[in-house]
């Protein structure tokens, strides 16, 4: 007897109809012997709703008290699971965070999950319950209820997988799988029947939002296999594994863009050793995440340096920068909103030459300019100008042989 856990998303449960539908899936998983652990996100909209309501009572709410709020949202969906599956005479038993001992730190909104104590998820499993758990909520050490951010489900879901030793966590979307590139930029993307844990971390942070990067880690360091399907399909999806599990390596597997990144330029700043760490280090106590990084070294003992940060945080960082500057005597600092980041990735580049060629050659031939440039072991992005970015998908995706037949 095998354990299965199941995540279902907000649009799987976005009314009583849809959860109803989500009831009967794991009825199917049940019925086949196994034990099934369901993980549930809040009905869509619920969260941003309970936002906005907290929103009239201050513009500033209390952290705490807004993880309180927005913990009601999954509690609601388990309940109303719970309630449905005893009704169609199924044992089952709801969970909150606290009660199925999902210990995280006590950074409000955004947690991290130290561990998971799981003994009473365990209990309930012997008596042979489905065991529906809230999720995207923990408790801190000290007991408070905290939350773990956007996509934080998928990271409770992994998470629970992995203190169960669980054969497989199912992640329900509204999507059937993992795809070469986004299929609303380019319609020639074909569903990837495997894809290794170390292509989905790049691919969840450079702009595809099928998988929370944080469970992706998760799933890496627990080794648990991650199946994403879709909830409205019995289609097999997508299995993210282990990378030496025997599946075929493309030398690139996907492309992405993003473009929630704006660039920061500071021009004629002094070469001199420290000068950088008074140009990164007011960024990090600010708590925003600097992706790419280019130094154009001038003569007479100047360099220009670039950087990219999220769309959300380009006002302040450039607030913060033009402090820097005056303060290191750097000539100006500017700012673009108008880029995107295209990156294409894949486990095999590893033992191919030419990929950089072949993406250069290609965005060349389309008069697509590149401002910058970063690479890893499996992955080459790009900065280019927000409006090529899907040809640019599009372009690379036909180059690098990925199209549907």
């Amino acid at each position: 007897m095998g354990i299965i856990v199941q995540k279902y998303g907000g649009t799987s449960v976005a009314d009583l109809e849809r959860i109803q539908h989500v009831a009967k899936r794991v009825i199917n998983t049940y019925d086949q012997g196994d034990n099934v652990v369901v993980i549930l996100s809040a009905m869509a909209g619920v969260t941003d709703n309970l936002i906005n309501l907290a929103s009239e009572v201050t513009k500033n709410p209390d952290r705490r008290e807004l993880d309180v709020l927005l913990a009601t949202g999954e509690q609601t969906t388990a309940a109303l699971l719970a309630m449905m599956l005893k009704s169609m005479d199924y044992p089952a038993a709801s969970l909150m965070g606290y009660q199925a001992d999902v210990v995280t730190d006590c950074e409000f909104g955004n947690a991290r999950i130290i561990e998971i104590g799981g003994e009473r998820i365990k209990e309930l499993l012997k008596k042979r319950a489905i065991v529906v758990i809230a999720g995207f909520q923990g408790h801190d050490t000290r007991g408070n209820i905290t939350t773990l951010g956007r996509g934080g489900s998928d990271t409770s879901a992994v998470a629970i997988a992995a203190a169960l030793k669980a054969d497989v966590c199912e992640i329900y979307t509204d999507v059937d799988g993992i795809y070469t590139a986004d299929p609303s930029i380019c319609s020639k993307a074909r569903k990837l029947k495997e894809i290794s844990y170390d292509e989905m971390l790049n691919m969840a942070s450079l702009g595809a939002k099928v998988l929370q990067i944080r469970s992706v880690g998760f799933a890496k360091k627990f080794n648990i296999p991650v199946h994403v399907r879709s909830s409205f399909s019995d289609e097999e999806g997508t299995m993210v594994i282990s990378e030496d599990a025997g599946m075929e390596q493309l030398v690139v597997s996907g492309v992405t863009s993003d473009k929630n990144q704006a660039r920061i330029t500071l021009k004629k700043v002094p070469d001199q050793p420290g000068v950088a760490a008074k140009i990164f280090s007011p960024i990090t106590e600010a708590g925003i995440v600097v992706d790419m990084i280019i130094q154009n070294t001038r003569s007479g003992g100047q360099t220009d340096l670039t950087f990219t940060v999220p769309m959300g945080d380009f006002a302040k960082a450039l607030e913060i920068e033009k402090r820097v500057a005056e303060e290191i005597g750097a000539e100006k600092v500017f700012g673009d909103e108008n880029i995107a980041k295209v990156s294409v990735i894949g486990v095999g580049m590893k033992n191919h030459s030419g990929v950089a060629s072949i993406m250069f050659t290609t965005l060349a031939r389309e008069n697509i300019n590149i401002s910058m440039i970063s690479t890893s072991e499996i992955r080459i992005s790009c900065v280019v100008d927000e409006k090529y970015a899907e040809l640019a998908v599009r372009v690379l995706h036909s180059a690098f042989g990925l199209d549907a037949e």
